[in-house]
C-alpha cells in the first residue's frame, strides 16, 4: 500500500506535506512534516465503524498558533525544566523561558515548530523524519541529529521510534504529544473512557507544575490506575498546591512506571466502553505524563469544525521525569558523544 503525499499548507513559501499510511485491517494515519505531527488516526469500533481518534486541526496556521502541541514531537526536552536552568560537568546552561519563568517542551521554537526532512520507507508503511538542532538552539549545547520513525503494521500497531546523537554533552527527552479520544475526536469529553496504568508512584508538583523531587505511592490516591477506571472517577481528588497558576483541574502529572527502565514493556491499556475501541501502550521510558486536557480551548475549531473543550482528550507522554536534570535521584536525560538516545512507543489497537 503506497504512502500518499499531499500539500497540507506552507510556511514562508516552504511547503508542508501530509503523508497518509494505511494497513489491510482498516487503520489509517496521517503525519505532517511540521513538528513530525500525527494529525489523524482512524480506527474501527466494535461494529466496524471508523473514526479519527486524535485531536488536531485542518490548517497549518492553527498548528502554528496553538500552544497545545497536538500530535507533535516535542524537544529537546519534552516537559518542564525549572527556570530553564541545568548544569553539565559544572557548566551552567540557561534555556529559553516559554511557560512563565520555566522552560517547557523545547522552548519558543522547539521541534514541534520545525519542518522536518521526510523519507518514505520502501515498505509503504514507514515514514522517517530527520532534523538537526544546532549547537545553542534554545540554549541547549551540542549539535543534535534527530530521527523519528512512524510505522503502521498489519498487527494494528503504530510504532514510534525516536533517536538522537550529539557532538557535545547535552540533555535529550523527546516526547510524542497526541491527544486521544477513543469515541472520536470532537465527540465530547473523555471522562468515561477507562485506563489501566502500570505505575506504582507519581511525582507531586509545586504551583508551577514542577516536580518537588519526591516520589509518592499511587495506592489510595487519585493516581491509582492499577485496575481499569474511568479517567473522570477521581479527577476531583487530584491534588494541586495552593497558588497553582494554571486552570487547575484534572491530571497533568508524571507517573512513575513499573518495570525496568529502558526495557520495552507494557505500561498502559485504554478502552472506551461505548464504542469498544481500545489500545495497549508499550514503551522503553521510565515515566508517563498523563494530561487530561483541562486547558483545552474550544475557541479555535479543530478538524471538521469540532470544538475541543475541557477534557476533550487525554495525552500520554512517555518520558524522563520533568525537571530531571535538576533532581539527581530522577532518571537522567544526559547524552554524550558516541551514545545514541533511543525512545520507543508502540500503540496496539483492537476492540473490546
Amino acid at each position: 500500500m503506497a504512502i500518499e503525499r499531499t500539500i497540507f499548507g506552507s510556511i514562508e513559501g516552504q511547503p508542508v506535506h501530509r503523508y497518509r499510511l494505511g494497513n489491510e485491517a482498516g487503520l489509517a494515519a496521517s503525519v505532517i512534516d511540521y513538528g513530525a505531527t500525527l494529525t489523524e488516526l482512524h480506527t474501527p469500533d466494535r461494529r466496524g465503524r471508523v473514526a479519527d481518534i486524535v485531536l488536531g486541526f485542518d490548517r497549518i496556521e492553527d498548528y502554528r498558533s496553538s500552544d497545545a502541541y497536538m500530535g507533535a514531537i516535542c524537544g529537546r526536552y519534552g516537559n518542564r525544566i525549572k527556570e530553564g536552568r541545568f548544569s553539565l560537568d559544572g557548566r551552567p546552561y540557561q534555556l529559553s523561558l516559554n511557560e512563565g519563568r520555566n522552560h517547557a517542551h523545547g522552548g519558543r521554537k522547539g521541534f514541534d515548530k520545525q519542518i522536518w526532512k521526510t523519507q518514505a520507507g520502501a515498505d509503504g508503511r514507514t515514514l522517517i523524519f530527520t532534523h538537526r538542532s544546532p549547537d545553542g538552539d534554545e540554549g541547549y549545547p551540542g549539535n543534535l541529529d534527530l530521527r523519528v520513525v512512524f510505522q503502521l503494521t498489519d498487527a494494528n500497531e503504530l510504532r514510534i521510534d525516536m533517536s538522537a546523537t550529539t557532538d557535545k554533552p547535552t540533555i535529550v527527552n523527546l516526547v510524542h504529544h497526541s491527544y486521544f479520544n477513543l469515541a472520536g475526536h470532537g465527540s465530547g469529553d473523555v471522562l468515561r473512557q477507562e485506563l489501566k496504568i502500570a505505575a506504582e508512584g507519581y511525582t507531586p508538583v509545586d504551583g508551577e507544575l514542577i516536580p518537588t523531587g519526591e516520589i509518592l505511592p499511587v495506592k489510595g490516591t487519585a493516581f491509582d490506575f492499577s485496575t481499569f477506571k474511568p479517567t473522570g472517577r477521581d479527577i476531583d481528588r487530584v491534588p494541586y498546591p495552593f497558588g497553582h497558576a494554571a486552570n487547575a483541574g484534572g491530571y497533568d502529572h508524571n507517573l512513575v512506571l513499573s518495570g525496568l527502565s529502558s526495557a520495552m514493556r507494557p505500561v498502559l491499556q485504554a478502552r472506551d466502553p461505548l464504542t469498544g475501541r481500545a489500545f495497549d501502550l508499550e514503551t522503553t521510558e521510565p515515566g508517563l505524563q498523563f494530561y487530561t486536557g483541562a486547558e483545552l480551548n474550544d475557541a479555535v475549531p479543530g478538524k471538521s469544525g469540532a470544538r475541543y473543550g475541557r477534557f476533550g482528550g487525554f495525552a500520554l507522554e512517555t518520558q524522563k521525569y520533568p525537571n530531571s536534570p535538576n533532581v539527581p535521584s530522577f532518571p537522567q536525560p544526559r547524552l554524550d558523544p558516541g551514545e545514541t538516545y533511543r525512545h520507543r512507543m508502540v500503540f496496539r489497537f483492537y476492540t473490546v
